[in-house]
């Protein structure tokens, strides 16, 4: 088995107070805690038996229920029928393997760690003789005066990284570190005071359970029959749980052969193997909640219950099949007998009108009557009741969950969706509740959400044309219609694309007469300063644009880039014009004196309506080409690639050459494509149309820039 660490508590007498600790675990328990390490310094062996007695009555196998050190207390407390499954260790207490051997294989054994020395001691020990470490501390805490060294987040994680063990987080740790520790890697997290010392523990600790659950994709277990039509059983689970953001597992209790017309046979597995498949899956991978549906007879029911019993998941969801469309009970006496039983290890049961009626033991007359024996029935189980209205006559169809342990009483109107595709929504609403709940909804929002996916898919349905029957729902299609199906490529693959969608026009700024005569050297002077004076008149204003996009930049680092890019435009590149064009005058009027080509003026007209028209992603995709096509272009002129003579300190615009090569320029361009790249990276598909587009059309203006002179200035 592998525990579920993710809320982890350790008693602290003093911070109980008058409420003790007993009564602080009963109300952590109550508020989700999912294990207990009793921690009593001054204790004698014999009281924390006593205590650890008490605590297993408390806890009643809803938590796992651990003691600091005392291997010997643990054992007497378990001689007298309290359940003690395991010690948590720290480094100067008895040895792990000791311990090993004193509790049983099937002990749960902590040892803390908070060293790399540890770490490796840790590594040299036999497999599952330590089933997870405590790790810390991560703050200074008063719980623990002789605290090691603090670690902080990042040392907590430079430890984690190094180990296979799950390793909880301990010392200091406060709710608002719960996403950070998550993805540090931390299993779960030790909490002393926070809870021990709450006003209401059970408040605080649903607090840290659904800060917990919402930073992670939860893992939910679907244990029901097969559906080889796809519509219901696992295999809607499992479409359910992945359209509402979990990660499915499945266990069979039944393979059936049927469509949507109706089931045809039905072959059940021994309970045996089913219990074969749920210990793999429990042995490996924590469990945040899971959905039961079609147990076949009272042998498959048993080895749910007896599996739950040990596992103890934090959310189990129950649909309980009981009876066919047609008003036919589907299970036999006793398999009626051991499903009712069944229900009290639930957290939530979702009966429909039938169901529910089987279960109140007499006919349902209407909804108010519907009301009454589900708050009934959660009354005499303990779960919740989410009871649907989807049998009731007439366009009203009303759904409501009751937790009469809790108070809660909640109605959720509904009319009647216009469709035959009907197969699977009980199985498909359950699964969705059950991960609803375990990414951290409270009862009520975790309904309203599932519902509202359950419509949306219900809605959808009339597009997938399956099946002469009752037809299945649409478990994706309003995220296939909101998000459609296009994956999200990555950074290298886009570069890739990119580069290669302007091939044709690199291939042109090659061919072109002014570049051939600049890498040979016979390029014509006017050409030349025609090119410059152009160059100066698009570098002011591409200052500005590279200014916009600095004020527009999402990040800091993105921000500095651009601005910076903007002041190089200025104070660098113009200042290199200058020498050529009002030498010993730098930059001045003069400087900007021509009158703009119509390539010029095309090309700014683009990256202004860029700029102050479209977003941030679309704007460093049109400003890009100014950084990739002349560093492209100077790294092969430098490189020999338009012939020797343009590497030659002697060529007649050498010092201009040596610009577009220059390994600052090279750098910036890098960084440039990166910010774009992640920028379309990011983006949904319509908006990556778009920035490529203005990567093409400033591309396209490059062309045509560097084409001018030849157009405009006869040939010397």
């Amino acid at each position: 088995m592998i525990a579920d660490l993710s809320l982890y508590l350790v008693t602290d007498p003093g911070l109980c107070g008058e409420r003790g600790v007993v009564e602080t675990v009963r109300l952590a328990i109550d508020g989700g805690v999912r294990i207990v390490q009793l921690r009593d310094k001054i204790a004698t062996d014999a009281e924390t038996a006593d205590q650890l007695v008490e605590l297993s009555r408390v806890i009643d196998g809803r938590a796992i229920l651990l003691v600091n050190d005392r291997v010997d207390a643990a054992l007497a407390a378990r001689a007298r029928g309290a359940r003690v499954d395991g010690v948590h260790l720290g480094q100067g207490d008895a040895s792990v393997l000791r311990a090993r051997e004193r509790l049983g294989a099937e002990a749960i054994i902590g040892l803390t760690a908070n060293t790399p020395d540890h770490f490796d001691a840790v590594a040299a020990l036999p497999a599952g003789v330590v089933d997870y470490l405590g790790v810390g501390v991560i703050r200074p805490t008063d719980t623990k005066p002789d605290h090691p060294p603090v670690l902080g987040i990042d040392g907590f994680r430079s430890l984690v990284d190094t180990c296979a063990l799950p390793c909880v987080a301990i010392g200091g740790v406060d709710i608002d570190d719960t996403e950070r520790l998550r993805d540090a890697g931390a299993a779960g997290l030790a909490v002393v005071s926070a809870i021990c010392a709450a006003v209401d523990p059970k408040q605080t600790a649903q607090s840290f359970l659904r800060r917990w659950r919402a930073s992670g994709t939860p893992r939910v277990l679907s244990i029901a029959g097969s559906d080889p039509s796809g519509g219901a059983g696992i295999q809607a689970d499992l479409k359910s749980i992945a359209a509402n953001g979990g990660y499915g597992m499945a266990a069979l209790t039944a393979l059936t052969a049927q469509n949507t017309v109706g089931v045809r046979a039905v072959h059940v597995p021994p309970a045996e193997f089913l219990r074969e498949q749920l210990d793999a899956i429990s042995d490996d991978i924590v469990i945040d909640a899971v959905k039961i549906g079609m147990l076949a007879n009272a042998d498959v029911i048993r080895a749910v219950s007896d599996w739950l019993d040990a596992m103890r998941p934090p959310i189990v969801v129950l649909d309980p099949v009981m009876v066919a469309t047609s008003g036919d009970r589907l299970l036999d006496r006793e398999a009626e007998v051991a499903l009712r039983g069944l229900l009290e290890r639930a957290h939530v049961v979702t009966p429909n009108l039938a169901e529910l009626a089987a279960l109140a033991d007499h006919p349902i007359d209407g909804w108010d009557d519907a009301l009454a024996a589900a708050a009934a029935l959660s009354d005499r189980v303990g779960a919740a009741v989410l009871v649907k209205g989807g049998h009731l006559d007439g366009d009203d169809v009303p759904d409501a969950v009751i937790d009469a342990a809790d108070g809660v009483s909640r109605g959720y109107p509904g009319a009647r969706i216009a469709t035959r595709n009907t197969h699977g929504t009980g199985c498909s609403l359950s699964s969705a509740l059950a991960t609803r709940l375990a990414r951290g909804e409270s009862l009520t929002d975790a309904v309203a959400s599932a519902r509202s996916w359950l419509r949306e898919s219900l809605t959808e349905s009339d597009a997938l044309h399956v099946g002469r029957g009752h037809g299945p729902i649409n478990h994706f299609g309003g995220l296939w219609r909101r998000g459609g199906l296009e994956t999200t490529p990555d950074r290298a693959r886009l570069r890739d694309q990119w580069w290669e969608r302007i091939a044709h026009l690199r291939a042109d700024i090659d061919e072109l007469p002014f570049v051939g005569a600049l890498a040979d050297g016979t390029l014509d002077r006017e050409w030349f300063l025609f090119y410059l004076r152009q160059d100066a008149l698009y570098l002011r204003e591409y200052a500005r644009v590279l200014a916009e996009a600095s004020r527009l930049a999402p990040s800091p680092h993105e921000q500095a880039f651009w601005a910076e890019s903007a002041h190089g435009a200025i104070a660098g590149e113009l200042e290199l014009h200058a020498s050529w064009l009002t030498p010993g005058a730098g930059v001045e009027a003069e400087t900007f004196a021509a009158d703009p080509a119509p390539a010029t003026v095309a090309y700014l007209d683009h990256l202004r309506s860029v700029a102050f028209g479209a977003d941030y992603a679309e704007l460093i995709a049109a400003v890009l080409p100014c950084f990739w096509l002349y560093t492209d272009l100077g790294t092969r002129l430098h490189a020999g690639a338009f012939g020797e003579y343009a590497r030659d300190p002697q060529h007649p615009y050498a010092s201009w050459l040596a610009t577009y090569a220059d390994p600052a320029f090279e750098a910036a361009t890098e960084q440039a494509v990166g910010y774009v790249m992640d920028a379309a990276a990011q983006s949904d598909a319509p908006r990556r149309r778009r920035m490529l587009r203005a990567f093409e059309v400033s591309s396209a203006h490059e062309l045509a820039f560097f084409a001018a002179p030849a157009l405009h200035v006869p040939a010397g």
